[in-house]
C-alpha cells in the first residue's frame, strides 16, 4: 500500500458515494447511463471471484464488499426502484454493449497471464473495466445535460484510474520486478477516454460554467 494506491481507491469510493447520494436524495438516475453501470457490476462480479478463497487483508476484502454491494445495488435502483427508474432516460441509453463484451471475452482468452478460469474472468474484468464508461460517455453527449453530481461522479472515477497510474509508477520504481502488461495497458486506455471530459470538465470549472460535452 502506498499513498497513490489509497489515494486512488478513496477516490474510487468517493466516485460510487456521489452517485449514491444522487440516488438516494434526489431519487434520480437521470444522466446515468444504466449500460455502464452493469458493465462495472460484470468487472466486480468476475474479479472477485476469489473472495472467498483468497485473504490478502481486512482492507482488502471490505473495499471487494463494498463494490460488489454497491455497483450492484445501484443496478437494482436503475431497473427496479419504482420512482429512480422513471428517471432513466433508456431511450438515450442505447449504447450495445455486446459490442464491448463479446471482444473483451474473446481477448481475455487469447492474452492472459494464466488459462484457468479464474485468471481468464479476472483479465477480462480489466479489459470490460478500461471500456465500461462508454455508454456514459456516449449519454452524456446526446443529452447535453449534465448535472453537478454526474460531473463530479464521471470525474472522480477517471481520476480513481489516473491515481492508479501514479501507483503502478511508484511500484514499477520502487518494488523489483513489478511488470503488468495487462494491467498497465488497459489502465493507459481508460485514463485516456476520459481525457476529453476532464478538459472540458476542467473549463467549466475554471470559467464557472455549466459543464457540457460537445455533440
Amino acid at each position: 500500500m502506498n499513498v497513490f494506491r489509497l489515494a486512488g481507491d478513496m477516490t474510487h469510493l468517493a466516485s460510487i458515494l456521489v452517485l449514491l447520494l444522487k440516488i438516494h436524495t434526489i431519487k434520480s438516475c437521470a444522466g446515468i447511463s444504466l449500460k455502464t453501470q452493469e458493465l462495472y457490476a460484470l468487472v466486480f462480479v468476475t474479479r472477485y471471484l476469489d473472495i472467498f478463497d483468497r485473504f490478502a487483508s481486512v482492507y482488502n476484502l471490505i473495499m471487494k464488499l463494498i463494490f460488489l454491494g454497491s455497483s450492484l445495488s445501484i443496478v437494482w435502483y436503475m431497473r427496479r426502484h419504482k420512482v429512480v427508474r422513471r428517471s432513466y432516460d433508456k431511450d438515450q441509453d442505447t449504447f450495445r454493449y455486446q459490442f464491448i463484451v463479446l471482444p473483451c471475452l474473446l481477448l481475455a482468452l487469447v492474452v492472459n497471464h494464466k488459462f484457468t478460469f479464474k485468471e481468464v474472468m479476472w483479465t477480462f474484468s480489466l479489459y470490460v473495466e478500461a471500456v465500461a464508461i462508454l455508454p456514459q460517455l456516449v449519454l452524456l453527449q446526446r443529452t447535453r445535460n449534465i448535472d453537478n453530481l454526474t460531473g463530479q461522479y464521471v470525474f472522480l472515477l477517471g481520476a480513481y484510474r489516473a491515481l492508479y497510474i501514479l501507483n503502478w509508477i511508484y511500484r514499477y520504481l520502487t518494488e523489483p520486478y513489478f511488470v503488468h502488461w495487462i494491467t498497465w495497458t488497459a489502465g493507459l486506455v481508460q485514463t485516456l477516454l476520459y481525457a476529453d471530459f476532464f478538459y472540458y470538465y476542467i473549463m467549466s470549472w475554471k470559467n464557472n460554467v455549466k459543464l457540457e460535452l460537445p455533440a
